[in-house]
């Protein structure tokens, strides 16, 4: 027998077009933080960083393959990992399928990642991703952004947590990616914007955390399932590679 409140089609349309008008404000808020997004002022990247790509080495003016639009996803994956970090693992799923109507509106978008190009486009072979991938570990990329450390900063940083117990998901996430939570903390996830005017590299935006879930297209359809994320204090240790389910 259902604990769930259960009324009648008039009481429940009734409660649905309340929730409604709320959904319309939520949606009248996120176009103003979108525009303000787009007004936010820009800096110049001074230093020219080089990458490892499947077509040679390329600098990050480059990197915009004839758009004036790049969109770096900062993928966790390590040096010390055996595969990339489940839940990276599971935005990629997600955005993938994006990237034609993201080169027609001028916009291309790609991975960096610390680990050795190789290591990363066997992963991206066994995933079945198109998604450019790129390897930022011949430069200061990924550590002049503030997504890579060494292990001794790492371990450094995370001691008190270490003492206290990690979090179920960071230990599963860290097992997933073939090495210790040190190991796996030495990344960290996060999605900057560039623009490319008149010769120029400019960095538009910047986002970590749950700034990042615009990019976890099952969120968003859980939210509107009946029992929404069911993910209770264990958070995301439900998820796994589309191929271990």
């Amino acid at each position: 027998m259902t604990d769930h409140d259960v009324v009648s089609r008039e009481e429940w349309t009734a409660a649905r077009e309340e929730l409604l008008a709320r959904e319309k404000d939520h949606t009248r808020l996120g176009d103003e933080l979108a525009r303000q997004r787009r007004e936010l002022p820009w800096v110049r990247v001074e230093k020219e960083y080089r990458f490892e790509t499947d077509e040679g080495t390329r600098t990050l003016a480059e990197l915009f393959d004839g758009r004036s639009q790049l969109l770096v996803y900062h993928f966790m994956f390590g040096p010390s990992y055996k595969a990339g970090c489940p839940t990276c693992s599971s935005m990629a799923d997600t955005v993938d399928g994006a990237l034609p109507h993201l080169h027609a509106r001028d916009v291309t978008m790609l991975y960096v990642s610390q680990a050795p190009l190789e290591k990363l486009l066997t992963y991206k072979r066994r995933m079945g991703w198109n998604m450019p991938w790129i390897s930022s570990a011949v430069g200061d990329f990924n550590v002049d952004q503030g997504y890579s450390r060494t292990m001794e900063q790492t371990r450094e940083a995370i001691a008190p947590m270490l003492e206290a117990g990690p979090p179920p998901t960071l230990e599963h996430n860290a097992n997933s990616s073939g090495t210790d939570v040190t190991g796996y903390l030495t990344e960290g996830p996060g999605f900057s914007a560039f623009v490319l005017d008149d010769g120029t590299v400019y960095q538009t935006y910047t986002t970590t955390a749950r700034g990042l879930e615009f990019l976890m297209g099952y969120y968003p359809i859980l939210d509107r399932a009946p029992k929404g994320r069911d993910e209770s204090d264990a958070s995301q240790v439900w998820l796994r590679r589309h191929d271990e389910y």
